[in-house]
């Protein structure tokens, strides 16, 4: 096949195109390789520079003060184990909710339908909710991080509707060979659905990472905080019970403020950045999937 050249035209509609999302890129990465340096400088240099990518000399007193106690990485041990045992729960609600909601002949669909989307429009309440969680006994349990939000109703509707748009021919074959409708959905239906499965992944995960109000609201035992919540009282208060100055060296200065939030903002950003590229070749197309058909 001939190669086919682009004429003018669509030579400077590429090269805008580039400088364009080049200079939005820019736009977005500067601030946080910014963030990154500022938790490495100095007082001094913080103070007198305003923007800087690269600090003139390199300090660990924020860091330091960050992880002079083990109560940081108890909480960070926190936020994983409500992160993934979260994410699980939501996948299970969501895919096994989903998945019956995707039968067009299902006795009621329409009626439950109309419920789901009535508690995207409609909430409790913060005081509601609350005293629900304290009948069910949820109070400074971490069970009161996960339960209450096992499922999205929003996430519901497209993974839904994904899954209404999956060829009727395969499930009948499947059935035909003796599958079984859950055997249908192991082994036919979540296989196919990886690409969407993988974006709600991200995005119950990234959500349970960092929510802190919830943690703020139902746990009281400072033993239970998840990462984010330690990393906002360590933020509020200088010397909060995470950075326990007398068990730091006899020479230690207390790092300055902002190289503290700097620092926090990496620490509380950097692990679930970690998670993004193992979801990367299906996130793409699956955010995409199943939010445009219906």
């Amino acid at each position: 096949m001939a190669k086919r050249y682009k004429n003018a035209g669509e030579t400077v509609f590429d090269v805008f195109n580039y400088v364009i999302l080049g200079i939005i890129g820019v736009a977005a990465l500067l601030p946080f390789l910014f963030v990154v340096a500022g938790s490495f400088a100095t007082d001094a240099e913080i103070t007198k520079r305003a923007v800087f990518l690269i600090p003139s000399t390199i300090s660990l007193d924020a860091y330091r003060f960050i992880f002079s106690t083990d109560t940081i990485m108890r909480s960070i041990g926190v936020s994983v184990y409500v992160t993934v045992l979260g994410t699980l729960v939501n996948l299970f609600f969501t895919v096994t909710m989903a998945y019956p909601m995707a039968k067009r002949n299902l006795m009621g669909r329409n009626l439950i339908l109309n419920l789901i989307i009535f508690t995207m429009l409609f909430g409790g309440g913060m005081i509601p909710t609350y005293l629900v969680i304290r009948e069910l006994h949820l109070l400074d349990t971490l069970g009161s991080l996960i339960l209450p939000g096992a499922i999205s109703a929003f996430n519901l509707i497209i993974v839904k509707n994904f899954f209404q748009e999956l060829p009727l021919e395969m499930e009948e074959a499947a059935r035909i060979d003796g599958c079984t409708e859950l055997g249908l959905l192991w082994r036919i239906v979540l296989p196919l659905s990886k690409p969407v499965l993988a974006t709600f992944t991200l995005f119950y995960a990234v959500g349970h990472w960092n929510n802190f109000f919830s943690a703020l609201l139902y746990i009281n035992d400072p033993e239970k905080w998840p990462l984010q919540v330690m990393l906002r009282q360590i933020v509020m208060l200088s010397q909060a019970a995470a950075g326990d100055i007398s068990t730091m060296d006899p020479g230690f200065v207390q790092p300055p403020e902002q190289s503290i939030k700097m620092a926090v903002i990496v620490v509380g950003t950097l692990p679930i950045m970690c998670v993004y590229p193992f979801l990367q070749k299906h996130f793409a197309k699956g955010v995409m999937l199943g939010s445009i058909k219906g």
